[in-house]
């Protein structure tokens, strides 16, 4: 005797015995799994936060040169995948269609992205499950990759070109990662090849600033110069720090997992690559030595003996005090200073700016070749372009605040003279020292929209 029954998730009819032993509920493999998607699928789908952020890639698309776009391009197929799969889930279920009686079901997707057992990164090569769990991934630890590459780089632009390289690198290897044990370990891996083999092409160190003919730039010693280094926005920044193991704290207090400052970076840019690498592997992500060797390839005894030559350069390379150089929470004093800078800035009061800097500011514009080590040197530069009765006068300044590399910062907006709009022009980086700025690092205004910041007022 046979009874008829229809799967919970096709609704084809199905044939079955009456004898004993459980029914049935599904007429094939594919249609189990289907239904096991359904029960963990979360409610509501993100579509049109994907669809904001598609939108938001597609505007920074760079067609020159034809590498970069190649990259941006890949690294947009992740992103298409994951909306083509909630458009097809949205579609199925407002018009799902009738199966007929005796018709062969739907070729169905292989809907479990990986083995009960495999913890690693899904076979995305497969399956549409498998490329949107691989974008997840990626988006899960973008923010954190591009800090980390941004350390090792210390410019913001090849910091995101270095991750969407590894992003692209991690879609190429799609097919190959169901083997992975630890997912972030492996971008850690591949993000750390991704910049060495950029410094590799890109044989550069710091150097230290020249003398420029006809100008005074005071009477301290030749400031480091990077002429690459570009400010980071602290919005940008992960939301948990990167650290990866806090029961592994560094003996060493030279780093900690949140240093980001303009003076660490341009301390651990005078290491050596490789060097480089470890330290930032080692005591800012906070990978342990056997998970350090690992990620560079290496032994362990290598790995160690690259971070102690690392601390030691940058004990040399730092102030001797952390907080001399470790930026903090600004305090009230610190965030009124800011505010009393802007002010002066606007009204080009060049005795009330010489009042908030150290007699010994330092001045530095990468990537300009231009340099200040006193506070006589640097308001004899600024005096002749902020006053208006000056032939070098340059315009009327607003400035915005902001956060970059944790620090304080300010957007500075110029209106040229015989214009209406003031354009964005530069953004100051500070280093604000015992109530007075001891140092300014100015950047050139191309970042103002990593910084969200409009490019006028």
């Amino acid at each position: 005797m046979t009874r008829t029954a229809r799967c919970q998730a096709c609704g084809r009819p199905m044939e079955s015995t009456g004898g004993p032993g459980r029914t049935a509920s599904y007429c094939s493999q594919a249609c189990r799994q289907r239904a096991y998607r359904e029960r963990r699928r979360p409610g509501g789908v993100p579509a049109r936060d994907l669809v904001t952020d598609l939108t938001d890639r597609l505007t920074r698309l760079r067609v020159e040169p034809a590498l970069a776009f190649h990259a941006d391009v890949e690294a947009l197929s992740p992103r298409f995948a994951q909306l083509r799969r909630l458009a097809r889930e949205a579609r199925q279920g407002v018009e799902e269609p009738e199966v007929q009686v005796g018709a062969e079901p739907e070729a169905a997707e292989n809907v479990t992205p990986t083995t009960v057992t495999n913890l690693g990164v899904p076979n995305s090569g497969v399956t549409d499950a498998g490329e949107t769990a691989l974008a997840d991934l990626i988006e899960a630890h973008r923010q954190e990759l591009r800090v980390h590459c941004y350390r090792l780089l210390g410019s913001y632009d090849e910091a995101e070109d270095l991750t969407q390289e590894t992003f692209l690198r991690t879609w190429r290897a799609r097919e190959g990662l169901t083997d992975v044990d630890n997912p972030r370990a492996w971008l850690y891996k591949v993000a750390t090849n991704a910049c060495l083999d950029f410094l590799r092409k890109h044989n550069r160190r710091p150097s230290t600033y020249e003398p420029v003919p006809g100008m005074d730039s005071g009477d301290g010693p030749p400031p480091p110069r990077l002429p690459w280094l570009q400010p980071f926005p602290d919005d940008q920044l992960p939301d948990t720090p990167a650290y990866h193991h806090q029961e592994h704290r560094p003996d060493d207090e030279a780093v900690a997992s949140e240093t980001l400052e303009l003076v660490f970076l341009t301390a651990i840019q005078q290491l050596p690559p490789r060097q480089r690498a470890a330290v930032i592997l080692r005591d800012v992500a906070g990978w342990t030595a056997q998970e350090t060797a690992e990620l560079l390839d290496t032994s362990v005894a290598s790995a160690n003996s690259a971070v102690q030559r690392g601390r030691s350069a940058l004990r040399q390379a730092l102030p001797g005090r952390r907080e001399d150089w470790s930026a903090a929470e600004p305090s009230a004093g610190d965030l009124a200073l800011l505010q009393r800078y802007m002010e002066a800035a606007a009204r080009a009061d060049f005795d009330a700016m010489a009042e908030l800097v150290r007699e010994d500011v330092v001045l530095t514009m990468p990537p300009n070749p231009f340099w200040f080590t006193s506070r006589e040197a640097m308001v004899a530069f600024v005096r002749p372009s902020l006053d208006p009765e000056s032939p070098m006068f340059v315009g009327h300044w607003r400035h915005l605040p902001v956060r970059a590399n944790g620090q304080l910062a300010v957007a500075g907006y110029l209106r040229r003279p015989g214009t209406s709009v003031f354009r964005a022009q530069l953004i100051d980086v500070l280093r604000v020292e015992r109530g007075r700025i001891a140092e300014i690092t100015t950047f050139e205004p191309h970042l103002f929209p990593a910084f969200a910041l409009p490019m006028t007022l």
